[in-house]
C-alpha cells in the first residue's frame, strides 16, 4: 500500500511539472518560440529543426504531463516525457546552459524511476481500463 502511495505521489509529481510547463507555455506558442529561436541564434543546430521543435514541445510536455498525471497510457506517457527529456538535454548541451541540465537530469532520473516500478502504479485510469 505505502509503495502505491509513493508511487502515485511521484507520478502526480512529474506529471504536474510536465503538465505546468506546457500548460503556462501554449497560450503564449509564439512568444516561446521567439524566445527559444533566440536561445538557439548562436548554436550548430539549424533554424529548420529548432523552429519545429519550440512550437511542438509545450504540446508534448502538456500531453505527457497530462497523461502521466491521471495515468491514462501511464508507460506511454512517461516514454514521451522521456524522450522530449532526451531531446531537451541535447539542446541544452548546444547552447552550453549548464544551469539547466541538473532540473532535466533530475526529471529524467524520476521517469526512469516510474518506468521501472510501473507496477505500483495501482491508483491511475490505467487500473479501471485493465478491469
Amino acid at each position: 500500500m505505502d509503495k502505491n502511495l509513493g508511487y502515485l505521489i511521484s507520478r502526480l509529481a512529474i506529471g504536474l511539472s510536465f503538465f505546468g510547463h506546457g500548460l503556462v507555455r501554449l497560450p503564449k506558442l509564439d512568444g516561446f518560440s521567439k524566445w527559444m529561436m533566440g536561445q538557439f541564434e548562436k548554436s550548430i543546430l539549424p533554424d529548420a529543426l529548432v523552429l519545429p521543435f519550440s512550437y511542438t514541445l509545450p504540446i508534448l510536455e502538456f500531453v505527457a504531463g497530462l497523461m502521466i498525471l491521471i495515468g491514462l497510457f501511464t508507460r506511454q506517457g512517461l516514454l514521451l516525457a522521456g524522450v522530449t527529456s532526451l531531446a531537451l538535454i541535447f539542446g541544452t548541451t548546444m547552447i552550453e546552459n549548464w544551469e539547466a541540465l541538473p532540473s532535466q537530469l533530475i526529471h529524467v532520473a524520476f521517469l526512469s524511476i516510474l518506468l521501472a516500478y510501473l507496477p505500483y502504479n495501482s491508483y491511475a485510469v490505467d487500473k479501471i481500463l485493465k478491469k
